[in-house]
């Protein structure tokens, strides 16, 4: 490995690279300087030390170009904070509109409470522990999601010789049912939400574009008028097959709650400004409860129901699971038939009389 040095043009420093060749790009710099003329003995003992850096970088350099073709590793290619690992892995690999991974790792930290843990200490039991944190604190689908996201960086790590045998690999991501069902919103409660005004008109209309497009909380916060052309909603959810965004055609409601935004809005409608003005999460929902009251309906009603609401009345018309995931940005079916879906009838009666029917009085 050999190290080239150049003067600058004002001739008081050395400026050193790697002489790997005489090709584009053969001669990186090093990021090492010294200067030329120290003038005095601060200027030395800086020379002094980056020297030791220069043959630092020198010997890592070499070590990496011995190792390939071997399965052996450099030391000093390894982190020695797993967070770190983690973070580099989400850089890597995310994904527009998938929040899974940096979600996983704020649990991740929220649970170590920690900025740092050793490779050393991702033990099974410490996995199991971590898993066992998820479903403690998180329902539904969710430790699920997190915990095989996890599961992906361990096994990433694991093949760039972190680990021996990858400490997850015994233990599966499970789901945590709730224990209790979410309401959802019927066709005539729509209505009535609609007839009845709300203290916090952004509330309001935010919550029922939410219902007219399946749109979850985050992503109503955060819709820019950018993302509306016309009559169509272009999602920030990518299609893993085409590559491109999830387009959602809008209900007239959908696009009369927009025309009334903008009326309100009066000139903030510039591309890249926020649909909705809205407070935060929970506060959001706390006049939510009060508006949802006001309008009659006696259902515990969050910001989540809206997407529940939105999925459970298409199937209800007979729209097919496929066509409901891709409105929803699903990949795949699942969620749809799993999760999004009617838990109890809506008229027991009507659903029974469906059942053969005739004059039973000659039997009893």
């Amino acid at each position: 490995m050999n190290i080239g040095e150049k003067l600058n043009k004002k001739g008081d420093k050395i400026y050193f690279f790697y002489d790997l060749g005489r090709g584009p790009g053969q001669r990186p710099s090093t990021g090492v300087f010294i200067y030329a003329n120290p003038q005095n003995q601060i200027q030395k003992n800086f020379n002094r030390e980056a020297l030791k850096i220069l043959e630092t970088k020198k010997s890592q350099l070499t070590i990496e170009q011995q190792a390939v073709g071997t399965p052996i590793i450099p030391a000093h290619k390894f982190k020695a904070n797993f967070v770190e690992y983690f973070e580099d892995y989400i850089k890597l690999n995310k994904r527009e509109g998938n929040r899974h991974l940096a979600c996983c790792l704020t649990k991740f930290k929220a649970y170590i409470k920690s900025d740092f843990i050793s490779p050393v200490d991702i033990t099974e039991n410490f996995c199991k522990r971590f898993r066992r944190h998820l479903l403690d604190t998180l329902t539904g689908e969710t430790p699920a999601n997190y915990y095989a996201r996890f599961k992906w960086v361990v096994k990433a790590a694991t093949k760039d010789g972190y680990f021996r045998n990858n400490p997850t690999e015994d233990i599966p991501a499970v789901r945590n049912p709730s224990a209790a069902l979410k309401e959802h919103l019927e066709s005539e409660e729509y209505v009535a939400l609609l007839n009845t005004p709300c203290f916090n008109q952004q509330v309001k209309l935010a919550f029922l574009f939410s219902c007219y497009t399946g749109l979850r909380w985050v992503d109503v916060k955060r819709l820019e008028w950018q993302d509306l052309q016309g009559g169509t909603l272009i999602t920030r959810i990518i299609q893993q097959k085409t590559g491109k965004p999830v387009v959602l055609t809008l209900h007239p409601i959908a696009l009369a709650i927009l025309e009334e935004i903008k009326q309100l809005s009066l000139s903030k409608t510039t591309s890249t400004n926020k649909v909705f003005s809205l407070p935060t999460a929970n506060g959001a929902n706390k006049v939510l409860g009060e508006w949802i009251k006001r309008a009659g309906v006696n259902k515990y009603v969050t910001w989540s129901c809206a997407r529940l609401s939105f999925s459970i009345l298409l199937k209800d018309k007979n729209v097919d699971d496929v066509t409901i995931a891709y409105l929803m940005g699903h990949t795949t079916t699942r969620q749809v038939q799993q999760t999004y879906k009617r838990h109890k009838p809506k008229d027991q009666s009507e659903a029974i009389s469906h059942l053969p029917s005739f004059n039973i009085a000659g039997f009893l």
